[in-house]
């Protein structure tokens, strides 16, 4: 049976004495005071879960657990977003690109993105072009402005959508897209087959979302699974050692993508100087295998 909520707003003050009662050991309260004003408890509890004992239900901390710990698990998250952020963006600009050049070309039709004979599901398809026709209303970009006011044409071609759609609405209509062979060919611009492809990137637009809005991402279990990789054109991962489910895996998606989209990339180097920095954190959450730095797609 249901109940009504009732438990009432507690001020960041008010805290520190019911952590420390918890065994949480807060060095310097006033700061962790400023910290649960401008932060939040609710969103610093999810770093306060994993030095909790078990079962974490009683909410008693384990012996040696510091406030410093929860601001530094904080802390590399908040980092590790960046980095991700970052890496991801490099991804979905280039396969906006590889979609406007090979999707558009291989139709014949640069208007592909707003056409239903292109696609298999009418359902899906109208869906995509709803969300275009809301961003097309709202938008204040020059290009677009212009060309409504030049062109007949009800909608503007691929490569001026791409621009102001968002990422999970062009991988849709890319997943979408009755042509496997066109689907085919962007994929194995990436070094994978259509099917791979269209899994990783809805991994990678759940996780650009999960890093855009903030989320706690560093130990997070991801009820999304990312396909196998079974025929690896670029260095790749031993996958029986690895949860899909977890941040690891789809950081390795991130790095195997960058293979082709920033072949220079210092990536990996970004990767372990964070680690290096946050030497407390507990990368087995993550999903790290031990020998992870000795895997092929890191060397």
């Amino acid at each position: 049976m249901k109940i009504n909520y009732s438990k009432p707003c507690t001020l960041p003050q008010d805290l520190i004495p019911l952590l420390k009662g918890r065994g949480l050991t807060i060095a310097d309260e006033p700061k962790a005071v400023d910290y649960l004003t401008n932060i939040g408890y609710f969103r610093l509890s999810a770093y306060c879960y994993p030095l909790l004992k078990d079962p974490k239900c009683d909410h008693i901390y384990k012996p040696n657990a510091t406030f410093d710990l929860v601001m530094n698990m904080y802390r590399f998250d908040r980092k590790l977003r960046i980095l991700l952020f970052n890496e991801i963006e490099k991804i979905e600009v280039a396969i906006r690109s590889a979609m406007n050049n090979w999707v558009s070309d291989g139709l014949n039709d640069v208007f592909w993105m707003t056409d239903p004979k292109h696609f298999d599901s009418p359902k899906i398809f109208n869906k995509r072009l709803a969300t275009i026709q809301t961003e097309l209303d709202r938008t204040n970009e020059d290009f677009i402005i212009h060309f409504q006011n030049k062109y007949a044409n009800p909608y503007p071609p691929a490569w001026m959508i791409s621009e102001i759609v968002p990422f999970g609405t062009l991988c849709g209509l890319f997943n979408n897209l009755k042509y496997k062979s066109i689907q085919k060919k962007v994929a194995g611009h990436f070094g994978l087959s259509a099917p791979v492809f269209s899994s990783w990137i809805v991994s990678l637009v759940n996780l650009r979302n999960l890093c855009g809005h903030h989320n706690r991402t560093w130990n997070k279990e991801n009820p999304l699974v990312p396909a196998p990789l079974k025929s690896p054109a670029f260095s790749w991962i031993d996958e029986t050692s690895t949860d899909p489910r977890r941040i690891y895996f789809r950081i390795c998606i991130i790095k195997y993508m960058l293979s082709t989209v920033s072949p220079n990339n210092t990536f990996t180097q970004k990767l372990k100087n964070l680690l290096v920095e946050y030497p407390t954190i507990n990368i087995k959450a993550m999903g790290f295998p031990t020998n992870w730095q000795n895997e092929p797609l890191w060397k």
